[in-house]
């Protein structure tokens, strides 16, 4: 079954996508300082609450690609992508959303986000 639609997500998986919009928007803001800023909308991405987070124009394209990409997932129920036997990635972007994941999830976790502690780990 191929997920067509944000509304038909769980919440779960919805938390997921925005974890991904949070993680991504962390990395970006301590990598690449000097870059002009973009929001994501929250109507077009279907996930209220991305709009607070900033991008650069290269960071906001990978997380819709990566948006893209967990939304095509034809894997029901879907698994973290570290446990999964797909990869929906090309492996240039594989290689940057466990770059990402890893330092953000690291990052937050430093900074007193403990409830991410339980996603890094599982």
């Amino acid at each position: 079954m191929v997920k067509k639609n944000i509304k038909e997500l769980t919440g779960k998986e919805r938390k997921d996508l925005k974890i991904l919009a949070l993680f991504t928007s962390v990395y970006c803001g301590d990598h690449h300082q000097s870059r002009e800023s973009f929001r994501l909308d929250p109507v077009a991405t279907g996930l209220p609450g991305v709009e607070k987070y900033h991008y650069c124009e290269e960071c906001r394209d990978f997380l819709l690609y990566a948006l893209e990409r967990r939304l095509r997932c034809p894997l029901d129920p879907k698994p973290m992508c570290k446990h999964c036997e797909v990869h929906c990635f090309r492996p240039g972007h594989r290689e940057r959303v466990r770059e990402v994941m890893r330092y953000s999830g690291k990052t937050l976790i430093l900074r007193g986000r403990l409830d991410l502690l339980w996603h890094y780990l599982f």
